[in-house]
């Protein structure tokens, strides 16, 4: 027990000081040449073939290809890349968040932003990441204009993406992070603050509402609530 105790004060620590980590370095990260995550192409997948049969290989690049040409709303016409995704099959943790900003439309990576390094962060302390047991990808596939929300009818034509990816992909758990993404999934109209603290389902799948990372970065008082959920998340993949 005392060593459970122990390695749970030690992640919550570090989670306590990922707010911080910010204000002093902007989270620059600490990966060698070669891993930095800005580094790495477009959709970056990772495909044990051993794991993965062939067709749901094609059927996840088909996908991606239909995502790239789409013109199914009005969001095509200012994009600069969509952004499907990335990570593993078969992943532990799927995080689904609302849909790309500006640094994620400029390379077509998701959460690769100050957002997105601290999402990482939060992952990490449980031990979860993009290259290893987890997918993280959007609700909408391109940016909406200035950041702006986006409107039903754009989630109505990209949710079907969103759920071919959770068929070919087959995480284990769900993480929504933000109040569109939480409330596009658990089909209520409930702020994130409400939603959280929570186990949902969706497609069969238990899902976990938390607050965005970047609203964790405008608001300090917002980490606990974060760990709270994370340690939920924590406990039903155990």
């Amino acid at each position: 027990m005392a060593d459970g105790r122990n390695t749970d004060l030690t992640q919550f620590l570090e989670l306590v000081q990922l707010v911080e980590d910010f204000y002093k370095s902007g989270f620059k990260s600490t990966r060698q040449a070669g891993n930095n995550i800005a580094e790495l192409p477009p959709a970056e997948l990772k495909v044990d073939r051993t794991l993965v049969r062939p067709e749901r290989t094609a059927k996840l690049e088909e996908l991606y290809q239909e995502i790239k040409t789409c013109t199914k709303c009005d969001l095509h016409f200012n994009r600069l890349h969509t952004v499907p995704g990335e990570g593993v099959f078969n992943p532990l943790i799927m995080v689904i968040g609302e849909a790309p900003g500006q640094q994620e439309d400029k390379i077509g990576r998701p959460f690769v932003g100050k957002a997105g390094i601290y999402l990482d962060k939060w992952l990490k302390a449980i031990n979860v990441d993009r290259y290893t047991n987890c997918y993280i990808g959007n609700v909408i596939k391109c940016r909406p204009p200035e950041n702006r929300d986006p409107h039903p009818e754009e989630i109505a034509v990209c949710l079907p993406y969103l759920e071919r990816q959770l068929e070919l992909l087959k995480p284990k758990f769900l993480l929504t992070v933000g109040r569109i993404s939480s409330q596009t999934l658990i089909g209520s109209t409930k702020g994130i603050g409400s939603l959280r603290g929570g186990t949902y389902f969706y497609k069969h799948l238990p899902l976990v509402p938390t607050f965005h990372p970047s609203a964790v970065l405008r608001n300090q008082s917002l980490r606990g609530a974060v760990w709270e959920d994370l340690k939920l998340i924590r406990a039903l993949m155990k």
